[in-house]
């Protein structure tokens, strides 16, 4: 009999895939690094980078890692609670909330904030186009983000 598959808590998706080469005494060796994001579209996002000399052990490392990575963020009907700039690295992103114009943002990011579950909202990337560095940059602004509650909460007021 076959096992039951039951359903996936999250959803994955691989970001990007670099292969790398060492010249060696034999020739080329290569390897490669994986970028892999997993998320639930209910505010839970992780993300996982992991290097290997096949492709699929890179994926199934980072998606590994992306799992140990997870975190949770505020959301405000589908969208963030308030505009924020970040940088990591090179990358700095400009996040700001929005109605009714859906995910407006560029590569990598579209992909962490379409899987995080945030419908509206407009970015910029003035920075780096490094995947990994855009990534965490996105994560750093996500783990940032408070609601007005908190705000009031952690002044002392109601």
């Amino acid at each position: 009999m076959g096992k039951e598959r039951e359903p996936k808590e999250f959803e994955e998706k691989v970001l990007h895939i670099n292969r790398c080469s060492k010249v060696v005494k034999g020739g080329r060796k290569f390897s490669f690094s994986a970028l892999i994001l997993i998320g639930d579209e209910k505010g839970r996002i992780g993300y996982g980078f992991a290097k290997a000399n096949e492709v699929s052990d890179a994926i199934r490392k980072g998606s590994e890692a992306a799992r140990k990575n997870v975190i949770t963020f505020e959301m405000v009907d589908g969208t963030i609670p308030h505009e924020i700039i970040v940088s990591h690295d090179g990358a700095k992103i400009l996040m700001k909330p929005s109605k009714n114009t859906g995910v407006i943002a560029g590569g990598k990011i579209r992909a962490v904030l379409e899987l995080a579950g945030i419908k509206n909202v407009v970015t910029k990337n003035q920075g780096s186009s490094n995947p990994i560095n855009q990534v965490r940059a996105t994560f750093k602004a996500l783990k940032m983000l408070k609601s007005k509650e908190k705000f009031l909460e952690e002044r002392g007021m109601k």
